[in-house]
C-alpha cells in the first residue's frame, strides 16, 4: 500500500489507496473548503493501516454510530472492497465494486458531512497519525481520536438532516425535513349534511352546523377521539356562531342585521337587530370584561352588551367608529377596528377583566404602488399574535413585500420592525413563543423568534411536513420512518398543502374546510435547533442555549441539547471567553427559574434532564387560558415616553412547566464529569472553565456540588500545580467540606503541603473521627491520642491506635496508649483490646510501667 497524491482545488491531498484499488473510481462530496484546513490523515505501510482499522471499527464501532460500521466500511476488513481517505473536510472513496457506486457515495457523502462538521478533530486526528507513521503502537493518537469520536457522534441527528434535506421530493413533505409540521391524525369532522365548519376561539371549539343541530369538538387538549356535543337550534342561515364563555348560551349571526342568542337549558330563544339600511352588523364576541358580556361589531362603531341569565340584553355604551371591517382574538382580548378609504387606519379596544381600554388611534404603514391606485387593506392581511406575553400586531404590506410589526403601549402604538416576505399570500401560527410564517404561495415556513432583537430567521424556509402517527422515537428517528408511515396513511385521503380552503387560526390550528378536518401545528424542536447551527456562525453557541433555554412545550429535549452543546464546545477546546458566556447562559437561565418557581429538578440516574409533571403535557401546556392585561411587567424596553406598562397577555402559570433550565448539579454530572477522562491532559483549560463556572455559581448565589470541588482539586494535583491549588483553598474559592478534605488528603500524598491544608480542614470542620484517623495513618498516633483526649472523643476505635503503636513496635508508646485509654475510656481494662496488648508487652518481657 502506498500514498500516492491528487490535485482538488489548488491543494495537494493524500490518499490511502488498496494495493488492489482502482483510482478511476475515486469520487468525492463536492464540500470546498478554504486551503488552510486541508490536511490529511494517510499511511504509508500496511501496519499503520491495520491499526487505523482497528482502532476505528472493531474498538470503537459506535464512532459510526450504529451498532455496526456502515455498509461502506463494513467490507475494510479482509478486503479492498471499499477504502476510505479521511480529510478534515472531505471524504473519498475507492472501490472495485462497479455496482455499489451509489451506495458507496452515499456513505462517503454522510461521513464527509460528519467531517465537515468535525473538521478540527479531523485535522488533529491526521496530523498526529501523520507525523507517527514511523513510530505505530497501541492508543496511538488516543487522545485526539476520542475528540473525532465524540464530536462524530453528537452529530448524527445533523448528518441524517442533512441527507433528508438533499432527498427531499414529496409534495406533502411526509418524506421530507422540516422544523414545522402537522400531525396525523387530525381532529375529523364526519357529520352528514354539513353546512359550513366555524372555530369559536373564546371556547377552543372546532363548530359544524347543519340545518338544524350544532356539533361542537372541544380542541384543546388536543384529541382526535373527542366526542361532538350535539345542540339543536332553529334552521336558517349561518354566518357566525359563538358559544358563551359560561356555554350556557349560544349565540349565531342571521344576517348583516340580525343575531339570535340560544339558551341551551331552557331553549329560549331572543333575537338582536340593527338598524336596517343604515347600518349593518359586521361580528360580534363574547367578553370576560365586568363591564360587558357582549359586544357586536357593526359599520357604525361597537356596541357593548350586558346579558343577564334570561339572554335579556342591555345596552351598556356605544363606541361611535366608522368600521369597514375588525379582528378579534379571545387571546389578547384585543379588537382593532379599521376605517378609512384604504382601511389602515386602525382604533384598538382592548376588553379584558381590567376593564375596557382604548388604544391611540393609529395609522398602518403601506407602501405607495408604482401606479397611482391606492392599496386596500383586508382583515385577511392583519393578524394579532401573543409572543412571550407580549401583544404583536403584524401586518401584511404586498407593495413592499414587508410583514410589518407593532407593539401596544396604553398610550402609544410603536412598529418594531419589519420581516420580508417571499409570497403575496401569507398566514401565521405562534408555537412555543416562535412566530411561524406561513409563505402560503412558495409553500414553506420561516420561523422567527422575536425575543431577539435581530430579525433574521431562525432556519432556512422549509416546507410544512406532515406526519403519521408519532412514536417513541426522537424527532429525527420519526422523520427517516416517515415515509413508510405516509404510504399507508395518505390512502385515506389527498391532502394538498397550503391549499385556497385552509384558514389559520390563532394560535396553533389549521381548518381544511374541503377536507372537513382541523390540523394542530406542530415544531419539531431538534430539527429547528439542528438547523438553527447550521445557519448559525460555528462561534455562536450562546445563542443556541438561549433559543434553547427559551423552549418550554419540549423542555426534556431542549435540556439534553444544551447539555450536548455545553459538552462541545469544551471538548472542541473553544476559546474559554465563549464558554464562560454559554455557561453563564445556563447559570442564570438556571437562576431565573428558580426564582420564578418553574424548576422541577427530578432526580433520575437513568435520564440526563428533569421529565415534565405528571399532567403537564405539551397539549396541556398549550392550551392553558389566557388572559391580556395592561398592568404586566415584561422585560423590555419601553419606548420614550411611555408611562406605564406595555400591552400585554398573560402567560400561562408556569408553575404546571417544566422548564429547560440545567441545575449545577447536571451542569457537573453530565458535563464536566464526562468530559474530565478526555481532557485530563489539557487540565490547565477545564480548570479554568470550571473557575469561570464557580464565578458564575457565585453571582448568582447558588448551591456548588461539592463533586465540581472535588474535581477541580483533582485536576490541579494531576497537573502538579500545587500552590494554585493552596491558592484555590485558602482564599476559599474551593468552599471547605468533607469530600474537598479527603480529596485534599488524597492528592496530598504527592505535595505535603497540599495534605496539611486536608488536615487543617477536618480540624475546622470539627470532624473529630474523620481528623483522628487520618493522623494515625500518617503515623502521628500519639498527637491523633492527644487530640483525641483533649477534644473527647470516643467514636475512633482503640484498636487504631494501638495497631499504630505496635506496628511502630516502640513498646513504650504501647504502653502510653494503653495507659491513656484506660483514663479515657471507662471500663477498657476489662476489654479484649486491652488484655491482647498488655499481653504482648507481657510477651517481650517489657518493664514498661502501665
Amino acid at each position: 500500500m502506498s500514498p500516492i497524491s491528487e490535485s482538488y482545488s489548488h491543494v495537494s491531498i493524500p490518499f490511502i489507496v488498496s494495493s488492489h484499488g482502482d483510482r478511476s473510481s475515486l469520487k468525492n462530496t463536492n464540500h470546498q473548503f478554504p486551503e488552510e484546513t486541508s490536511r490529511g490523515l494517510f499511511a504509508s505501510n500496511s501496519k499503520l493501516l491495520r491499526f487505523c482499522l482497528n482502532l476505528t471499527l472493531r474498538s470503537n464501532p459506535s464512532l459510526f454510530l450504529d451498532s455496526s460500521p456502515p455498509s461502506g466500511f463494513s467490507q475494510f476488513i479482509g478486503e479492498s472492497a471499499n477504502i476510505y481517505f479521511i480529510h478534515s473536510n472531505f471524504a473519498f472513496s475507492f472501490s472495485n465494486a462497479a455496482g455499489m457506486k451509489e451506495k458507496k457515495s452515499a456513505t462517503a457523502s454522510t461521513l464527509g458531512r460528519i467531517l465537515a462538521t468535525c473538521s478540527k478533530q479531523a485535522k488533529d486526528y491526521g496530523s498526529c497519525v501523520a507525523s507517527k507513521v514511523h513510530e505505530v503502537e497501541r492508543d496511538i493518537c488516543l487522545k485526539e481520536f476520542l475528540a473525532l469520536k465524540n464530536c462524530m457522534q453528537h452529530t448524527r441527528h445533523l448528518s441524517a438532516l442533512l441527507n433528508m434535506i438533499s432527498s427531499s421530493q414529496s409534495s406533502v413533505g411526509s418524506g421530507a425535513l422540516s422544523h414545522v409540521y402537522i400531525q396525523n391524525p387530525p381532529l375529523r369532522c364526519n357529520i352528514p349534511e354539513s353546512r359550513g365548519l366555524f372555530y369559536d376561539d373564546a371556547n377552543r371549539l372546532l363548530i359544524c352546523t347543519t340545518s338544524s343541530q350544532i356539533f361542537s369538538w372541544q380542541t384543546a387538549p388536543f384529541n382526535p377521539d373527542v366526542s361532538p356535543s350535539v345542540d339543536s337550534i332553529s334552521e336558517g342561515p349561518i354566518l357566525s356562531i359563538r358559544f358563551s364563555l359560561d356555554k350556557k348560551a349560544i349565540a349565531v349571526q342571521r344576517s348583516d342585521c340580525e343575531i339570535q342568542l340560544f339558551h341551551r337549558e331552557t331553549k329560549q330563544i331572543l333575537s338582536h337587530k340593527c338598524k336596517a339600511g343604515s347600518e349593518s352588523i359586521l361580528g360580534f364576541f363574547w367578553s370576560d370584561s365586568p363591564l360587558c358580556d357582549l359586544a357586536i361589531v357593526k359599520t357604525s362603531g361597537m356596541d357593548l352588551f350586558a346579558c343577564d341569565s334570561m339572554l335579556n340584553l342591555r345596552l351598556v355604551e356605544t363606541k361611535k367608529v366608522n368600521v369597514n371591517w375588525y379582528i378579534y382574538t379571545h387571546e389578547t382580548r384585543l379588537v382593532l377596528l379599521a376605517s378609512g378609504l384604504q382601511c389602515k387606519t386602525i382604533t384598538g379596544f382592548q376588553l379584558s377583566t381590567a376593564g375596557v381600554v382604548r388604544l391611540p388611534r393609529f395609522e398602518m404603514t403601506m407602501a405607495k404602488p408604482e401606479s397611482n391606485s391606492k392599496p386596500i387593506l383586508s382583515s385577511g392581511d392583519v393578524h394579532l399574535v401573543t409572543v412571550y406575553g407580549r401583544i404583536y400586531c403584524l401586518q401584511v404590506d404586498r407593495e413592499a413585500m414587508l410583514l410589518h410589526s407593532y407593539r401596544f403601549y396604553r398610550d402609544a402604538v410603536v412598529q418594531q420592525g419589519s420581516l420580508p416576505i417571499y409570497s403575496s399570500k401569507l398566514s401565521v401560527s405562534v408555537v412555543d413563543n416562535l412566530l411561524l410564517v406561513h409563505q402560503i404561495d412558495a409553500k414553506v415556513v420561516i420561523i422567527y423568534d422575536l425575543f431577539v432583537d435581530s430579525r433574521a430567521p431562525v432556519s432556512a424556509p422549509l416546507p410544512l411536513l406532515w406526519r403519521g402517527n408519532q412514536g417513541s422515537g426522537t424527532s429525527s428517528e420519526a422523520a427517516i420512518k416517515e415515509n413508510e408511515s405516509s404510504e399507508s396513511s395518505t390512502s385515506n385521503g389527498n391532502i394538498v398543502m397550503y391549499e385556497d380552503a385552509w384558514t389559520f387560526l390563532v394560535p396553533d390550528l389549521i381548518l381544511d374546510q374541503t377536507n372537513k378536518v382541523l390540523w394542530r401545528v406542530h415544531l419539531d424542536l431538534e430539527a429547528s435547533w439542528l438547523l438553527l447551527a447550521i445557519s448559525a456562525s460555528s462561534s455562536d453557541r450562546t445563542s443556541l442555549l438561549e433559543f434553547l433555554q427559551r423552549r418550554k412545550l419540549e423542555a426534556n429535549k431542549a435540556k439534553q441539547l444544551c447539555l450536548g452543546i455545553a459538552k462541545d464546545i469544551i471538548l472542541e477546546r473553544r476559546p474559554a471567553t465563549q464558554v464562560t458566556q454559554a455557561i453563564d447562559v445556563l447559570v442564570t437561565a438556571y437562576s431565573y427559574s428558580v426564582k420564578a418557581g418553574t424548576f422541577k429538578e427530578i432526580k433520575n440516574e437513568q435520564t440526563t434532564a428533569a421529565t415534565p409533571a405528571v399532567g403537564a403535557s405539551p397539549d396541556n401546556e398549550r392550551h392553558v387560558p389566557s388572559e391580556s392585561s395592561i398592568d404586566e411587567e415584561v422585560e423590555m424596553n419601553l419606548p420614550s415616553g411611555s408611562e406605564v406598562n406595555m400591552f400585554c397577555a398573560d402567560e400561562q402559570p408556569e408553575s404546571q412547566l417544566s422548564s429547560p433550565a440545567i441545575s449545577p448539579d447536571e451542569l457537573y454530572k453530565f458535563v464536566f464529569a464526562s468530559v474530565e477522562e478526555l481532557m485530563v491532559e489539557e487540565s490547565e483549560y477545564l480548570v479554568a472553565i470550571i473557575t469561570e463556572f464557580l464565578r458564575s455559581i457565585s453571582a448568582e448565589k447558588l448551591k456548588v456540588d461539592l463533586n465540581v470541588y472535588v474535581m477541580t482539586i483533582r485536576l490541579l494535583a494531576y497537573s502538579k500545580r500545587f500552590a494554585e491549588l493552596s491558592l484555590f483553598t485558602t482564599n476559599k474559592i474551593i468552599e471547605p467540606s468533607k469530600e474537598v478534605a479527603l480529596q485534599l488528603l488524597e492528592s496530598g500524598r504527592q505535595n505535603l503541603r497540599v495534605r496539611k491544608l486536608g488536615l487543617d480542614m477536618l480540624r475546622q470542620l470539627s470532624l473529630h473521627h474523620d481528623y483522628i484517623s487520618s493522623l494515625v495513618q500518617d503515623g502521628y498516633y500519639l498527637e491523633a491520642l492527644r487530640y483525641a483526649q483533649k477534644h473527647k472523643v470516643t467514636s475512633v476505635r482503640s484498636s487504631l491506635f494501638l495497631e499504630a503503636a505496635f506496628a511502630s513496635n516502640d513498646l513504650q508508646h504501647l504502653a502510653a496508649i494503653l495507659r491513656v485509654l484506660s483514663e479515657l475510656i471507662p471500663g477498657f481494662k476489662e476489654t479484649s483490646e486491652y488484655f491482647t496488648f498488655y499481653g504482648l508487652l507481657s510477651e517481650t518481657g517489657s518493664s514498661v510501667a502501665l
